[in-house]
């Protein structure tokens, strides 16, 4: 089946493309209606070493930059992720969803601290809420082992909490699949309804008229139809009467019969001519040469 022909099918058949199409449309609404847009804010902080350890570098935290920081940033962010963080969170107004992970291709203790949600507002506040508790986390990780006040691990915002971006990868998603099913349905009844109607012979289109019955020929309705001859065939072997097949089975060999006599047939009387007087001349005892007999 060609382009062509799939288009002649639809073109036929439109009665039921049509609901299945505005079947894909409703559907596709219905998901746009549904699944609500939602809004991302992020920050980015990064944790510093302690103002003991920078002595050397005159003060500069950011010329010490220790692996035990990096290691420190991943601990951190386990436990934002965790649900006690998140009761927390919430207990202090935030909503959505919360995300603290390193961030991609740091080389250093960077983390990323993301929040998700359907309101614009609520998710730039929330996430100014996590970046606030993730300071105070790590404060409060460093006390519970006494760390002196110059020793602990500092945090600093790099980049401050974003205005919220709307997120419609998802919903987009969301959407073609909704409207790509409709359409397979629609297509796969369209197909379905033409292969019935064809194995029921051909149907002709709706709304088109009905062809006109040819009128009979005036000069062949007067001829007379002539009487068919009947052909008689013969008779198969199969269709003998039982007594012809036992007189043919009871009937004796012709090896065995006795030779018929024929008429002799009479015999031609054969008449000799009559034999030449022999030359009455005397041969005296000698019978003449044959080529001496006339002289």
């Amino acid at each position: 089946m060609d382009l062509a022909e799939i288009f002649r099918v639809m073109r036929r058949r439109w009665y039921v493309l049509l609901p299945g199409l505005l079947l894909a449309a409703g559907l596709t609404v219905a998901v746009a209606l549904v699944v609500p847009v939602t809004y991302q804010s992020q920050s980015t902080v990064v944790l510093l070493n302690s103002q003991k350890a920078t002595r050397a570098y005159d003060g500069n935290p950011f010329l010490s930059t220790q692996t035990s920081l990096t290691g420190m940033a991943d601990s951190l962010a386990r436990n934002l992720n965790s649900d006690a963080s998140i009761r927390a969170l919430k207990s202090r107004g935030a909503t959505g969803t919360f995300e603290a992970k390193l961030a991609d291709n740091a080389q250093g203790p960077l983390m990323w601290l993301t929040v998700t949600g359907t309101d614009e507002s609520s998710v730039l506040a929330s996430d100014r809420i996590l970046t606030a508790y993730a300071k105070e986390r790590l404060e409060a990780f460093q006390e519970q082992q006494s760390v002196d006040e110059n020793a602990m691990i500092r945090m600093m915002t790099i980049v401050a909490s974003q205005n919220p971006v709307a997120q419609t990868k998802t919903r987009l998603e969301y959407m073609i699949m909704a409207g790509g099913a409709g359409f397979v349905i629609s297509m796969i009844a369209t197909f379905y309804v033409e292969a019935r109607k064809r194995s029921r012979g051909p149907e002709r289109e709706p709304g088109s008229d009905p062809e006109p019955e040819p009128d009979p020929d005036p000069e062949l309705a007067e001829e007379p139809a002539e009487p068919e001859e009947e052909i008689t065939f013969p008779r198969p072997k199969t269709e003998e009467s039982v007594v012809e097949q036992t007189l043919a089975i009871r009937r004796p060999p012709s090896w065995s019969r006795p030779a018929e006599t024929e008429p002799k047939a009479q015999r031609s009387v054969v008449t000799a001519p009559p034999a030449e007087p022999l030359d009455e001349e005397s041969t005296h005892g000698h019978r003449p040469r044959t080529g001496q007999r006339d002289r």
